[in-house]
């Protein structure tokens, strides 16, 4: 039985070793139209090459914003400068909390910031992790926490991509090792934001659906609201506008932000500030410039009115 057992860890570490081999060789050489499992983008779509590099950088901050891309092409870090507040913003697209959890872990104690704000965009809660996954393993150096993260979504093209990109990692061959901030339609600006050039979306009416998040989420993102506390930083969850039209086909809204407010200081933007489909957005549920500009100064104004962070400059 000890000789069976042996053999068989044997077996599993040569089978491995072939595999990761041959992911490394079929990522090289093979043409992408037979890489479905094997996704490796970087400096792609929404700047995350640019932001991921930048806030290594980055060190004592008064706001850290989390999230998806409501995150950041929602709040616009220059005009919390404007305001007297440094801040950095860590969304990503399609950001659930397994990627916000390796996130914190990687960059939360070098940025050291005054306030968490953890947008809760509540569609999140119910993705699979993939795409968010696969964006931020092409872009940002890859540890054990890549490695967590990957386990726990489980899915072959995850593991595909990490085993690859850490393959490109040590072998120098991360390229490329720049993108472009303007391209069209969208720039990224300083300290993670990115702002669209897309204007206005025109109005459209959507059926009633329920919000269901998936539990392991739900967990996930609970953690990390106990890892900020932990690591004795205060947090504010905000839940940044989508469209009027869209945010009332939902049917339980009242039943999430419930929940939001059991997890801690929560606010629902769609019920404080006042946009336009047409004039504030630039598709279902992303702000166009102007929508960003109301948003956050009414994001400002409740920080201030609340005693939420007094920590302006002199």
């Amino acid at each position: 039985m000890k000789k069976f057992i042996f053999k068989s860890i044997l077996f599993l570490l040569f089978a491995s070793v072939i595999y990761i081999a041959g992911v490394c060789v079929w990522g090289e050489y093979m043409p992408d139209k037979f890489k479905q499992n094997l996704i490796y983008v970087r400096a792609g779509y929404g700047h995350t090459f640019s932001r991921l590099k930048e806030v290594k950088k980055v060190k004592n901050i008064d706001i850290l914003f989390l999230g998806s891309s409501h995150t950041y092409r929602g709040f616009d870090t220059r005009i919390f400068e404007k305001a007297g507040y440094s801040s950095f913003n860590l969304g990503t697209s399609s950001q659930t909390p397994v990627q916000t959890k390796m996130l914190l872990k990687r960059y939360l104690k070098d940025l050291n910031p005054k306030l968490v704000i953890y947008e809760t965009y509540p569609e999140v809660l119910s993705l699979d992790g993939v795409e968010s996954a696969l964006d931020i393993l092409c872009n940002d150096k890859n540890d054990f926490e890549s490695l967590k993260m990957a386990l726990k979504i489980n899915n072959p093209e995850v593991y595909n991509t990490l085993i690859y990109s850490t393959f490109k990692e040590l072998t120098g061959k991360t390229e490329p090792n720049w993108e472009d901030p303007n391209r069209y339609p969208e720039h990224y600006k300083k300290n993670g934001y990115v702002q669209s050039d897309k204007l206005h979306f025109k109005y459209k009416t959507h059926e009633k659906k329920t919000l269901e998040p998936n539990q392991n989420s739900l967990d996930d993102f609970k953690d990390n609201l106990e890892f900020i506390k932990e690591n004795n930083y205060p947090f504010l969850l905000v839940q940044a506008p989508v469209t009027p039209a869209y945010y009332q086909s939902f049917t339980n809204n009242m039943e999430y932000d419930s929940m939001m407010n059991d997890l801690g200081q929560y606010y629902n933007f769609n019920e404080i500030s006042t946009l336009d489909d047409s004039l504030h957005f630039y598709d279902i549920d992303h702000l166009s410039h102007a929508g960003v500009e109301l948003f956050n100064a009414d994001l400002l104004k409740l920080l201030e009115e609340k005693a939420i962070l007094e920590i302006k400059q002199e």
